[in-house]
């Protein structure tokens, strides 16, 4: 027995608590009362933790029952031991089941190691590739910024346009000098612009958080935008590579550049590319323009006054423009005269000289900022001139003189018979055989409207006639091939005569065209295609669309004037096509091409019967050829002509397209035209030679000349051997008159019709 009693557990002598034995029976698992027990740790993620096998407790090792802790400790066996059921039968500190000591018992596993990029989650991957694309976009856009392009010229400098003899026409453009050197100036010059618009500028670092906080505030006391906190670097920046909306996403690209430029360029540096670039008003840029613009200085020559003057222009440059509003200037002037004061860079008496010593004296004399011809030629100077600084001079081959009685034939002929025709606009081209305008005038009054009539679209009407018949004498018609003027309809279209005329035989070429025979010039577009009429209008620089219909050979697609009196350049220079241009150093492009002689023949009698017997006789001067032309119904009249290598081209009509009362282009169009070319042809004749005065040849240089009454002129040479002239003899009698000048051979015309048979278009 006793033996037995060896082998078994030591029996506890403490007697068990009433009902412990129910507890065990009738209580929850082993299992959940260990995992309650046990203390939570963290899960893992990645790596799992090493499941410790814990040994089944022997029943004949008393060790089990001694220590308890070192069975909660470890993670619960898979079975149920003795040892295990009897631990429950003590009550069970809290305290020692919240503090268990598992460190003691092993060492804590190193921390799992991060897994390589590339076996990480995509979307990790892809922010992390965004954010990095995102800042080398930043710096390399921040990088690659040129910092010189506050230095740069304009990219619309300044054109001044002349006329063909130098006289200015009008001014187009911004006004911008060469780069200033702030270590070149006087110290008042940047100082000036320092204490009215940036004082820390020498100790921020391109920001100035201090001033964006006062401005902040006062902004929220005003209840609205009264100060800015804008450093003179994010000035430049904005000026330089930022447009002027006020938005938050351009606000912060202006802090980003201010950053950037003040790191990579000195405070003299980016002080000197804000005073070349910034806006002064009226159109100049930089310190440079603006001296010569106000002053007529150079930034070297400013006085104090001056240069606190332009400093006070940067706020509102427009507002206080001195040569606008002279009083608004010196009022702020005073302003950054006292912020001078404050900031050390002059004294109190400096100021008091200052402000009465300030004078505008503009630099550059005013110009019309445009006109109809410099409004057309400006695109052409752009296009040929680099961007360079100053002002660039354009000659041009406008004639003043030409224009100035262009302009005046127009609004004359309009107000004398405007209103009874209700005309209210006309238009006049006037160019030479080789394209160059030597007037323009796109209106009656440019002040008023500056919309250029004379380069506007508009119905043709019969004058595009020119190139059904041109390209009928292409096909090998002449101008005595006959043509049937009577009533036809072509694909259910009836095109008709003006008033109703019809010769109701086949007539001439030549008599159709003069008499502008609508039914007969669609017959021919008939008989020759539309594509040779088309092809001949291209052939002769007409660019605008032209209608798919039998309808062009009535001119029913819009054109510019210009471009149509180009084409009629064409024939009277005999080489196609005729390059409208108004730049005097001008090249003769590649592609014009001599017309046949049959073809300038042809033409030319066609044109010189419709001035001389036909449509145009209004228009008739010796020399002149030319085609009327009338939209439907009145809204548009034309006479396109020349005379020697003046081409002229006139037009007129109404804004809102409203017909005329019965203007067709013989009418006031060929006065116009009349009126303009006479002038012209009169001015342009050569004038015979004045006959030489007594003192055109000095005494000295003729010995033999003689006053009336026989005596040597005083100063006269005698010649050597020559007898000297009797004083007594009797008066040389003066020369009798010339003999009258044989007279000019008459201009022989042919008879015009009676005005009871003449064409009105």
């Amino acid at each position: 027995m006793s033996d037995a009693a060896d082998d078994r557990d030591p029996i506890d002598p403490t007697p068990p608590p009433e009902g412990a034995s129910d507890a065990v029976a009738e209580g929850p698992p082993v299992a959940e009362v260990l995992e309650a027990a046990t203390p939570k740790r963290k899960p893992r993620t990645r790596k799992a933790k090493p499941k410790v096998d814990a040994a089944p407790a022997e029943v004949d090792e008393p060790e089990a029952v001694a220590e308890p802790e070192a069975v909660i400790a470890d993670p619960p066996a898979p079975e149920v031991s003795e040892a295990v059921v009897e631990t429950a039968e003590e009550p069970v500190e809290p305290e020692a089941v919240e503090t268990p000591e598992p460190e003691a018992a092993e060492p804590p596993p190193p921390p799992p190691a991060k897994p390589p990029i590339w076996k990480r989650r995509p979307w990790q991957i892809g922010a992390a590739a965004s954010v990095a694309v995102v800042i080398a976009i930043v710096v390399s856009l921040l990088w690659s910024l040129p910092l010189g392009r506050a230095l740069e010229p304009l990219a619309n400098p300044t054109l001044v346009i002349v006329a063909s003899d130098g006289s200015p026409i009008a001014r187009r453009g911004s006004y911008k000098e060469a780069p200033v050197d702030v270590a070149k100036l006087p110290a008042y010059v940047p100082g000036a612009f320092i204490a009215i618009e940036d004082r820390r500028f020498y100790k921020h670092i391109g920001v100035d958080p201090k001033a964006i906080l006062r401005a902040v505030g006062a902004n929220a006391k005003a209840g609205g935008v009264s100060e800015g906190g804008s450093t003179i670097t994010q000035q430049l920046a904005k000026n330089a590579f930022l447009s002027n909306k006020r938005t938050f996403r351009r606000k912060i690209q202006e802090v980003l550049i201010a950053l950037y430029l003040d790191a990579r360029l000195s405070k003299d540096e980016i002080l000197s590319r804000y005073l070349s670039s910034v806006y002064f008003g009226d159109g100049t840029f930089g310190l440079g323009a603006a001296s010569r613009h106000y002053f007529d200085k150079t930034p070297e020559q400013l006085s104090v006054g001056e240069a606190a003057m332009l400093a006070g222009l940067v706020k509102a440059p427009s507002r206080w423009a001195p040569t606008e509003n002279f009083e608004g200037a010196r009022t702020r002037m005073k302003t950054v005269l006292g912020a001078m004061v404050d900031t050390g860079v002059i004294t109190q008496a400096q100021a008091d000289r200052a402000e009465r010593q300030v004078h505008v004296q503009a630099g550059r004399p005013k110009l019309p900022t445009g006109s109809y011809f410099a409004d057309w030629v400006f695109p052409q100077a752009k296009a040929v001139f680099e961007n360079t600084y100053g002002e660039t001079v354009v000659r041009t081959t406008l004639d003043p003189r030409l224009q100035a009685q262009a302009e005046k034939i127009l609004n004359d002929a309009i107000a004398r018979d405007g209103k009874v025709l209700n005309v209210t606009q006309g238009a006049i081209v006037a160019m030479r055989t080789d394209g160059r305008i030597v007037a323009m005038v796109g209106g009656r009054d440019y002040k008023v409207s500056q919309f250029n009539r004379a380069d506007a679209e508009r119905p043709p009407g019969s004058a595009f006639k020119l190139f059904v018949y041109l390209a009928a004498i292409r096909q090998g018609m002449t101008p005595t091939t006959p043509i049937l003027d009577a009533p036809v309809q072509v694909s259910g279209w009836t095109p008709k005569n003006h008033e109703g005329k019809y010769a109701g035989r086949e007539v001439p070429l030549i008599t159709a065209f003069a008499a502008s025979s609508n039914v007969a010039a669609v017959r021919l577009a008939h008989d020759i295609g539309r594509d040779p009429i088309v092809k001949t209008a291209r052939d002769l620089g007409i660019t605008d669309p032209i209608p798919d219909d039998l309808t062009l050979a009535l001119g029913t697609g819009p054109m510019s004037l210009v471009r149509l009196t180009a084409a009629y350049a064409a024939i009277d220079a005999g080489e196609a096509p005729v390059i409208p241009h108004g730049l005097a150093d001008w090249k003769k492009p590649a592609n014009v091409h001599p017309l046949t002689k049959a073809e300038l023949a042809s033409m030319r009698d066609l044109l010189r019967s419709a001035t001389q017997r036909g449509t145009g006789i209004e228009a008739a001067i010796p020399g002149a050829f030319g085609k009327t032309g009338t939209s439907q119904d009145s809204r548009d009249a034309l006479f396109v002509g020349y005379v020697g290598d003046l081409v002229i081209g006139v037009w007129v009509g109404n804004d809102d397209n409203s017909p005329m009362n019965g203007v067709v282009g013989g009418g006031l169009p060929a006065k116009i035209w009349k009126s303009v070319a006479t002038w012209a042809v009169n001015r342009d004749a050569p004038k015979p030679a004045e006959p030489e005065g007594d003192d055109a040849v000095s005494a000295a240089e003729d010995p033999t000349l003689l006053n009336p009454d026989g005596t040597p002129v005083d100063g006269a040479v005698p010649v050597e051997g020559a007898a000297p002239a009797d004083p007594n003899a009797p008066p040389v009698p003066a020369p009798g008159p010339a003999a009258p000048a044989v007279p000019a051979a008459p201009v022989v015309t042919a008879p015009a019709a009676p005005a009871t048979d003449r064409p009105a278009n």
